[in-house]
């Protein structure tokens, strides 16, 4: 099992994921695209990518818009592991 990341930490690790927020255990990105059938096509981006890291985040999706909130639950917090979901939903 991973180990919570310290608030100094998570500082550091957000200076990396531009677009990423806080938002108390979790880590936070809104992805905008131009329509529904992008926002459906980046869902299966992050289940995919999700799937392969064995983590799964919150996902909320409305029109042109996919919310992301990634927090490690087992942890009590946020992990690295956190951070390896964002930098890979980033690469798409």
């Amino acid at each position: 099992m991973l180990e919570a990341l310290s608030d100094d930490e998570i500082a550091i690790h957000l200076l990396s994921r531009p677009g990423w927020n806080r938002d108390g255990d979790a880590i936070v990105r809104v992805y905008e695209h131009t329509d529904f059938t992008g926002s459906i096509a980046f869902v299966n981006v992050v289940a995919a990518a999700a799937n392969a890291l064995n983590h799964h985040p919150d996902i909320i999706i409305s029109w042109n818009k996919v919310t992301i909130r990634s927090s490690s639950h087992d942890a009590g917090g946020i992990t690295a592991r956190d951070f390896a979901l964002a930098e890979t939903l980033d690469a798409h």
